[in-house]
C-alpha cells in the first residue's frame, strides 16, 4: 500500500469521527451553555441541574442522528472494502 494511499485512508477516518461525533457534541454544548446562563442569571448553583438535561439532550440527539451516523459508517466501510479490493487486483 502506498503511503498516499495510507493517507487518505487516515484522514477519511478522522473526518467520519468529526462528522459522527460532531451532532452529539454541538447538542451537549449548547444545551450546558443555555443552562451555566439560566444558572449565572438565577444564581441557581445546583450540580444535578447541569447533568440530567445534557444526559437527556445527548441521548436525543443520538435517537434522531443515529440513521445519519448508520449511514455515514456505511458509506466509510463500503468505500474501504472497495480499496481493499481494488489492491487485492493490483490496482
Amino acid at each position: 500500500m502506498e503511503p498516499n494511499q495510507v493517507l487518505d485512508v487516515a484522514r477519511s477516518s478522522v473526518w467520519l469521527i468529526i462528522a459522527m461525533s460532531a451532532p452529539v457534541m454541538l447538542v451537549g454544548l449548547v444545551v450546558g451553555v443555555v443552562i451555566g446562563l439560566l444558572q449565572a442569571l438565577t444564581q441557581v448553583q445546583e450540580m444535578t441541574l447541569v447533568f440530567v438535561p445534557k444526559i437527556l439532550a445527548v441521548f436525543a440527539a443520538l435517537l434522531i442522528f443515529l440513521p445519519l451516523m448508520g449511514a455515514l459508517l456505511n458509506d466509510f466501510f463500503v468505500e474501504t472494502m472497495a480499496r481493499i479490493a481494488s489492491f487485492g487486483q493490483g490496482g
